[in-house]
This record gives structure tokens, sequence and C-alpha cells, in this order.
């Protein structure tokens, strides 16, 4: 039997994410997010805009990156290395700018 993209995402931790690390697991408990599976359903502008609200502080726009990357890898456990990395999302979003 066929293994789905949903099933592999399911079965990886956050932890397995690259470039998540102790301080974005630490925000993803404040925003209630658990597990890839929960991950791959958010919008990563909304968590963002929501960690900030819950901080009551503007985050450094890295942490957007940083969430664009593990939301894409949530989404998409074969997502190409380079797209991993939290400097990539960097990149595309200073290009947006």
């Amino acid at each position: 039997m066929a293994t789905t993209k949903q099933q592999l995402a399911d079965e990886r931790d956050l932890e397995d994410l690259i470039s998540i690390g102790p301080a974005t697991r630490r925000d993803f408990e404040m925003l209630g997010i658990r597990t890839v599976a929960e991950l791959a359903k958010q919008d990563p502008q909304t968590l963002y805009d929501n960690l900030c609200r819950k901080t009551r502080t503007r985050q450094d726009p890295c942490v957007l990156d940083v969430l664009q990357a593990a939301v894409a890898q949530a989404r998409n456990p074969k997502l190409p290395a380079d797209q991993c990395q939290w400097w990539y999302w960097s990149k595309i979003r200073k290009q947006k700018a």
C-alpha cells in the first residue's frame, strides 16, 4: 500500500522539522500547535500575527520565515532541502518588500 504525504506528515514530530529549535517549540506550544498535522493546517502569517499578539511584542520578521519553513515542511514531507531552511523564506519575503 502506498504511503500518502499526509500519512508521512502525521508520523513526524515537530522536532523532526529543520530550523525548529527550542524557542520555536515554545512558540508552537503557546499557539496550541502540538503536532505536524496541526501545523500543516496553519497559515504562517496568521501564526506570526497571533504570536505577536500573545507576546505583546512585534516578533522579528525572521520568526515569520521560520514559521513559513515549518508550515511548508509540515505540508510536504518531501520538500526540497533548501526550502526547509528559514533563510530561503527570508529571501522570498525580502523580494516582496
